[in-house]
C-alpha cells in the first residue's frame, strides 16, 4: 500500500468515527431538560410565539426525523442554523471564532515546544543531577497543575498586583490600529496583541510544556543508551556532535506522537483559557452554546472539533515516516 492509499484508507476509517461522535452528541443533547426556544424568546411569550420558534428551527419534529435530517445535512457540510444567535449558519460562528483560538494554540505551543524540547535535552544530557531533578519536578508541576489555576494565579500576579499585563481580551495581530484603544500604528497593534497573548499562552502552554518535557527526556535517554551511540563514543565523537546528529532526530518520534495529540487534545483546554481571560474564540463559543442550549451550535462545534482530532492523528502519522525513512505504509511488517 503506498501512502496515498493509505491516507485514503484512514480518511474511509473516519467515517464510522464522526458518525458515531454525531450519534452520541446528539442524543446526549436532547436527552438534557430544558427547551432553547423558551430560552430564545423569553419566559413572556406566549404558545403561538414559541411554537412559531420552534417550527422555525424543526425542533416540532419527531426526534429520528431530526436526527436524520441532521445527518443528511452534516454530510453536506451544513452544521444547521444557531438558535442562540438568530439564525446564524453555524459553520459562521465557527469561522468567525477559530482565528481567535488559532493565534492563542499557535503562540501557546511556541512557547511550550520551543521551551520543552531544550528542557528535555538538556535534562537528559544532565541525568540524575540538579539540573535534571530540577525540569523532572517542573514537568511534574506543569502536568499535575490546573490550567485554570495557573490562569487565575498570573492574573493575580501580573494583572492585579503587578499591573504589567492585560487581564482578559485578545487583539488580533491583524485589527484595524483604529479599532485598538491607544494603538496609532501596526507596531503599536503588535505590541498590543503580545502583551494580550502573553498570559493565556503561559497558561494554555504550561501542561503541553510539561508533558512534551517528560517525554523529550524520556525518549533522548533511550536513545542515548542505543548500541551505535556507545560505539560513536568510543570512536572519540563529540558529546555534542551525538546529540546533534545521532540522537536527536531518532528521539523525536515520540515526541512528534505527543505534539500532535496535544495540539488537538488543547482545544478542549482552550475552553477553559478563554473563560478565564474572557477572549472570544471557540472556547467561549461552546460555554454559550451550552448555556443557551443551542443545539446546532453544541453538535456543530463537537464535530468540528472531532474532525481536527482525528485529521491532527492522521497527520502524525504521515509525519512518522517524513522523519524515520525505516517506517513505510507499504505491505508487510510496515504497514
Amino acid at each position: 500500500m503506498t501512502t496515498t492509499g493509505y491516507i485514503g484508507r484512514r480518511l474511509l476509517q473516519i467515517v464510522p468515527v464522526l458518525l458515531f461522535v454525531v450519534t452520541v452528541t446528539f442524543v446526549l443533547i436532547n436527552s438534557i431538560p430544558g427547551d432553547p426556544v423558551r430560552i430564545l424568546v423569553g419566559p413572556a411569550a406566549d404558545a403561538a410565539a414559541i411554537e412559531a420558534a420552534r417550527a422555525k428551527y424543526g425542533l416540532d419534529q419527531p426526534l429520528y426525523v431530526r436526527y436524520v435530517r441532521y445527518l443528511a445535512a452534516v454530510a453536506t457540510g451544513d452544521f444547521g442554523t444557531s438558535i442562540h444567535y438568530g439564525g446564524v449558519a453555524v459553520t459562521e460562528k465557527i469561522f468567525e471564532r477559530l482565528p481567535v483560538t488559532l493565534l492563542l494554540l499557535a503562540s501557546s505551543f511556541t512557547l511550550a515546544i520551543g521551551t520543552a524540547i531544550p528542557l528535555g535535552i538538556f535534562a537528559a544530557k544532565n541525568r540524575n543531577n540538579g539540573y535534571d531533578h530540577l525540569a523532572r519536578v517542573t514537568s511534574l508541576i506543569g502536568v499535575s497543575t490546573p490550567s485554570f489555576w495557573v490562569g487565575l494565579l498570573l492574573i493575580i500576579v501580573f494583572a492585579y498586583y503587578g499591573d504589567l499585563l492585560p487581564p482578559s481580551g485578545l487583539i488580533m495581530p491583524w485589527a484595524d490600529p483604529a479599532s485598538v484603544d491607544g494603538a496609532t500604528s501596526r507596531l503599536d497593534v503588535l505590541v498590543t496583541a503580545a502583551s494580550h497573548l502573553v498570559l493565556p499562552s503561559i497558561t494554555l502552554g504550561t501542561l503541553q510544556m510539561a508533558a512534551i518535557t517528560r517525554i523529550e527526556r524520556s525518549s533522548m535517554l533511550e536513545v542515548l543508551n542505543k548500541d551505535y551511540v556507545q560505539l560513536a563514543r568510543a570512536y572519540g565523537v563529540s558529546e555534542r556532535t551525538i546529540l546533534r546528529r545521532q540522537a536527536f532526530k531518532n528521539a523525536q518520534l515520540p515526541v512528534l506522537t505527543v505534539i500532535g495529540i496535544q495540539m488537538t487534545t488543547a482545544l478542549g483546554g482552550a475552553v477553559l483559557t478563554e473563560t478565564v481571560f474572557n477572549i472570544n474564540g471557540m472556547g467561549n463559543l461552546i460555554i454559550t452554546a451550552v448555556r443557551a442550549q443551542d443545539y446546532q451550535l453544541i453538535m456543530g462545534t463537537t464535530i468540528f472539533f472531532a474532525i481536527v482530532f482525528v485529521l491532527g492523528v492522521l497527520v502524525v502519522d504521515v509525519l512518522y515516516a517524513v522523519i524515520d525513512p525505516r517506517i513505510s505504509y507499504g505491505g508487510g511488517a510496515g504497514e
